[in-house]
């Protein structure tokens, strides 16, 4: 199967429950929800410590499967016995994910060459801009070729996308006019097309981006036309209308509602209102950012905020994460060895914490390079001259070390193999006498059957 094309079995099994989810309220999800939450109601408040102590194991029980493999030969028969086999994970399950704005887009075709390798080495998931201003700079004439560029290399490297945002009122394009009805229609006639020209290859959508506070005092200014058009249809409509319309384009896209804020403004003003007229649910993921240039969360807020919007029983995405590697000083934002050692610290401690979360399904870093990152900070994961950071390899250790499965077993009796392993995809290669037998297989939770592995 492809975890990754349509939303998953969590997020499709959820649907039916949905509406009895909506209309009975919190306690119902919570009772109806993942097994972390019980009696429709959130565990106390943990400590940094007690949430740190306990991560390994809740990521050995939520993020491994086991299963019996039957592995079959070209003749159709099982392997025989003491057939040796290695088996090699390929890809996580997980979304491990960054933005990808500076593909090709870098100083250098040296520079170009190394981020493109460092980003495919390290990740599976990227998201493409689709920031509306920027995207469409004269009235209809999106650029669409840069979009087709980056999927290209994406399906090239089996990199999963993600376009964000379809809607967010940060910037009026410059061509925007019209009363507030008429620049509502121009927004959602731009979502419409967004998800249906790029359906196939970008199946997953930020929607809607910081509704929460959509009308806060620097957004009036620079997007005086689309808060004033969302103010007056009013919140609720809006995100309703955007996640229909986007439906709509795509029936089988994984949409997303995300925001930076984390309080209770985000479920009270946005998550709660988007529901349909029968009560079900019209987002599939919870998106939530973490950026944090000016200090880290620690590890029990992380675990609050998972367990805060777990709640809601779909999966949660970290959208936007960012972890700096130096101070601030001034107007001078740059990278130091103490700030390299203490953000690969903090990377992966919370990585482990959101890993460790049943509820999570995807973490994406901002910005994958220093090179001309946001707020101009010392963001990336590489540095400027494309460099890894500790941070990078930190989590390459973490991702394609301690978190990958690879393994060498034997056939028994019946031609079986039995492997417990990562979730994800597998190749497999078999030795039966002076053969050499490959295939591939994708390790999920629960397989009730062995699994049947043709071997050609």
């Amino acid at each position: 199967m492809d975890y990754h094309k349509r939303p998953t079995d969590a997020v499709r099994a959820s649907w039916s429950r949905r509406a009895f989810v909506t209309r009975a309220g919190v306690g119902a999800a919570c009772l109806l929800g993942a097994p972390y939450i019980s009696m429709g109601r959130r565990r106390a408040a943990q400590s940094s410590e007690e949430v740190l102590d306990q991560a390994d194991a809740r990521i050995q029980q939520h993020r491994k499967g086991t299963a019996a493999l039957k592995l079959i030969g070209p003749d159709g028969q099982t392997l025989p016995p003491g057939a040796r086999v290695r088996i090699r994970q390929t890809r996580h399950k997980f979304l491990f994910g960054c933005n990808i704005f500076k593909l090709g887009r870098c100083r250098t075709p040296e520079d170009n060459a190394a981020y493109a390798e460092r980003f495919a080495e390290l990740l599976n998931f990227a998201t493409l801009p689709f920031y509306w201003w920027n995207y469409e700079r004269q009235k209809g004439r999106p650029q669409d070729e840069r979009t087709e560029e980056i999927i290209q290399w994406c399906n090239a490297h089996s990199i999963t996308m993600k376009g964000h945002p379809l809607a967010w009122n940060y910037v009026d394009p410059r061509w925007l006019s019209g009363t507030s009805e008429e620049v509502m229609q121009l927004q959602m006639k731009r979502i419409e097309r967004c998800v249906r020209r790029f359906k196939g290859d970008i199946d997953t959508w930020d929607v809607v981006n910081e509704a929460a506070h959509h009308d806060r005092e620097q957004i009036k200014k620079q997007a005086p036309l689309l808060t004033t058009a969302i103010s007056d249809m009013g919140i609720g409509d809006y995100v309703c209308s955007a996640f229909k319309t986007a439906r709509q384009a795509n029936p089988k896209a994984t949409l997303l509602i995300n925001d930076y804020r984390t309080d209770p403004a985000y479920a009270n003003k946005v998550i709660s209102k988007l529901v349909d007229e029968a009560g079900k649910l019209l987002y599939d993921v919870i998106g939530i950012q973490s950026h944090m240039h000016g200090g880290y969360w620690g590890a029990s807020r992380a675990w609050d905020v998972c367990e805060r919007h777990a709640r809601f029983g779909v999966p949660l995405h970290f959208t936007e994460t960012t972890v700096v590697s130096g101070p601030k000083k001034g107007s001078s934002w740059a990278t130091t060895a103490e700030g390299e050692a203490r953000q690969e610290k903090l990377v992966g401690e919370f990585y482990r914490v959101l890993f460790s979360h049943p509820a999570v399904e995807a973490i994406t870093w901002w910005d994958f390079t220093d090179q001309n990152a946001w707020q101009r900070a010392p963001a990336g994961l590489v540095r400027a001259d494309m460099t890894p950071k500790p941070a990078y390899n930190r989590l390459d250790d973490l991702i394609k070390g301690q978190w990958w499965t690879k393994t060498e077993v034997q056939t028994d009796s019946t031609g079986q193999v039995r492997l417990q392993g990562f979730l994800g995809r597998y190749d497999v290669i078999a030795e039966p006498g002076n053969r050499r037998l490959t295939g591939t297989f994708s390790l999920d939770k629960g397989p009730t059957q062995p699994l049947e592995v043709r071997l050609i």
